[in-house]
């Protein structure tokens, strides 16, 4: 009997019992911290990505295939008339095509491969995550540019690129599930929308 009350009195292993307890605990706040930094760095290159895509899109040959050589002229307004946004309404263009919310579309309906092929290079340099199922491209009329311009594009649309359907891997999860990032949808008005690089 004596042997079984010293035994329940003998704190000898506590510190060890305890550290079992405690050390799961320990282990999720540790990868917890680790994965919120590794979040932070994800969601700040998919970020980044976006920024120098619509940077790119902004100065380079416009990923609707028409876009440059329309002449909103022909399209009802006078030569040398502003062209209202609602002349232009938004033109949506992904990997497989354009789509326009206006009729007649000015811009066509399919979409440059050779400038989408390189809007996902460009964007791919710094996250290489992104796929071009994720990337989406609008221009949508921002009242400025004239009908008949003879310089170049008639219109100079605002142009938002979008990356959607990203994702996350956290490792407190065992890689065993995934966390959605958010959209990111920046937007620049177009410069000379000619060409292939930017810096």
């Amino acid at each position: 009997m004596n042997r079984i009350v010293s035994l329940a009195k003998c704190t000898s292993a506590a510190s060890a019992a305890e550290f079992a307890l405690v050390l799961p605990v320990l282990l999720v706040f540790l990868f917890g911290i680790v994965d919120a930094g590794r979040f932070a760095w994800e969601y700040n290159k998919a970020e980044k990505a976006t920024q120098a895509g619509a940077r790119f899109v902004a100065v380079t040959d416009p990923i609707a295939p028409n876009l440059t050589n329309y002449n909103f002229a022909t399209g009802g307004l006078t030569p040398g008339d502003t062209i209202p946004s609602s002349a232009f309404g938004t033109l949506k263009c992904t990997s497989t095509g354009c789509v326009c919310s206006v009729a007649p579309c000015p811009a066509g309906v399919g979409a440059q491969t050779g400038a989408w092929t390189q809007l996902v290079a460009r964007m791919r340099q710094i996250d290489p995550a992104i796929q071009a199922t994720n990337v989406q491209v609008e221009y949508r009329g921002s009242g400025v540019g004239f009908a008949g311009d003879p310089n170049g594009m008639d219109i100079v649309p605002i142009v938002t690129v979008s990356l959607s359907q990203m994702t996350f891997r956290p490792l407190t999860t065992l890689n065993m599930a995934f966390v959605d990032m958010p959209d990111f949808h920046p937007s620049l008005t177009a410069e000379d929308s000619v060409g292939s690089q930017s810096y």
